[in-house]
């Protein structure tokens, strides 16, 4: 089975839990319930520009998932995708202007690899720390979050602003060279395919051969798994890097594909987003892959519906704390359901 059962109803209760709670907000906003969710759905789903834009927000989200994921599976809660987003943004950049003039055969595959190394070592950083230190990855991880952003303004504010950008803290352009390829006239790139690809590679690598269940009989039990002579350290290190490294990937897609420069303002909190998806869907990479859909169709629709059904503007965060709310909160209410379970 690719999902089992309890994923399953876990993924099913939250969906309609959040669906019910979507109807007593738009009540209590005064507008039409079902109006308002079937133009979410139009907004989302409705034209090939709607879909477009989904998918263009559902990229982020899912790399950001994928990296939560990684560690996730050894029962690491690692938050720190943001930072890792905005490391490989850095560290990819760097290469696009040290050598803009390289060819895209040469270009893209060195901008990709360099951000993932960005992230993958802002993974290690907290990775190592943990292994060799037992300080806790949750709280490193968040707070390297806060100390990437402020490495990118002090870039974009400082030696990398373009001089001929009137004041705005931004790189230059990106050179076409180092623009991810796209769909003709959509936002659907390069990325989102990376995105489902690690997805099912990483669905593979958790459940098929020796490291799949090398990680679950660690996950299981720490001090099993040394017994067998399995060394915890050192798959905390190399998971942490590994989620970090797909997050960067992320970073620079976002910079390449969607804003064409490096500037402050990359991440609307996909980092953070990512985190919840891989949360909700168990760090089962193929459950991720739906959820991240769901979730990025609701941040692109949200965004519409502010515009043109004039909803407030603060709508669109309600809505998405509202879902993360429920899949914290539903699985601890089935669980306690069950016969046996003691508080």
């Amino acid at each position: 089975m690719l999902v089992n059962r309890d994923t399953f109803l876990v993924v099913s209760a939250t969906i309609l839990a959040f669906f019910l709670l979507i109807i007593g907000f738009f009540i209590l906003l005064g507008k039409p319930p079902f109006e308002m969710i079937g133009m979410l759905l139009t907004y989302a789903l409705g034209d090939a520009y709607s879909i477009s834009q989904t998918l263009a927000k559902t990229t982020p989200i899912l790399l950001c998932a994928l990296a939560a994921a990684v560690p996730g599976r050894l029962g690491l809660i690692s938050v720190g995708a943001e930072g890792q987003l905005y490391a490989g943004a850095i560290t990819g950049t760097a290469i696009v202007l040290a050598a803009p003039d390289l060819p895209a055969a040469l270009m893209l595959p060195m901008m990709l690899v360099c951000a993932a190394l960005g992230g993958a070592f802002y993974g290690y950083i907290p990775g190592i720390l943990r292994a060799r230190l037992q300080i806790n990855e949750t709280i490193t991880t968040l707070v390297l979050n806060y100390v990437t952003v402020l490495w990118v303004n002090a870039l974009v504010f400082g030696p990398w602003k373009d001089p001929a950008s009137q004041g705005w803290p931004a790189t230059i352009t990106f050179p076409s060279a180092a623009i991810l390829p796209a769909l003709p006239a959509s936002r659907i790139h390069l990325g989102l395919l990376i995105a489902v690809a690690f997805a099912i590679a990483l669905h593979f690598f958790f459940t098929r051969g020796a490291s799949s269940q090398k990680i679950q009989i660690l996950a299981g039990n720490r001090k099993v798994g040394e017994m067998f002579g399995l060394n915890f350290g050192t798959w905390v290190i190399a998971l942490m890097a590994m989620g970090g490294a797909i997050a960067g990937i992320a970073g620079i897609a976002e910079v390449s594909a969607i804003q064409g420069r490096l500037q402050p303002t990359i991440s609307i909190g996909y980092g953070l987003t990512g985190f919840l998806v891989s949360w909700l869907s168990r760090h089962q990479p193929l459950i991720i892959l739906p959820v991240a859909f769901l979730v990025g169709g609701l941040v692109a629709a949200s965004d519409a519906l502010q515009l043109f059904a004039k909803v407030p503007a603060a709508s669109a965060i309600i809505l998405q704390g509202m879902l993360f709310a429920v899949a914290l909160a539903v699985p601890g209410i089935i669980k306690s359901m069950r016969p046996g379970y003691e508080r």
